[in-house]
């Protein structure tokens, strides 16, 4: 998995750089104000998954998020702390496929 690096924006707005999607999925940083921007140039869509490591009771598993990305859209997910795997401090992407799809991360202030 590689791990995408953060564009922290400032209030006065910041340039986004998109990287193409690793096929083995990425992680990025999680928490208030984290967003994963998706941009989907292919002919058909593709779906986004982020792993949720919660657990219910003790044993049971929450589900994990799945965002579909129509061909030729993008898309702003959200990452919240909910994501964070806490061995690794980060939450874990996953991708149907990932011809023509590129991604950024960026942090924007919260009050």
């Amino acid at each position: 998995m590689a791990a995408l690096a953060t564009t922290v924006v400032p209030l006065t707005g910041a340039t986004v750089t998109y990287t193409a999607a690793a096929g083995g999925g990425d992680t990025c940083e999680t928490g208030a104000g984290v967003l994963l921007l998706v941009k989907n140039g292919d002919a058909s869509s593709h779906t986004v998954t982020l792993a949720t490591p919660d657990v219910v009771d003790g044993d049971l598993s929450v589900q994990d998020r799945a965002v579909t990305v129509a061909a030729g859209a993008e898309r702003a997910i959200p990452v919240t702390s909910r994501y964070r795997n806490s061995s690794t401090g980060r939450a874990a992407i996953t991708y149907d496929a990932v011809t023509s799809l590129t991604v950024a991360v960026i942090r924007v202030p919260v009050s």
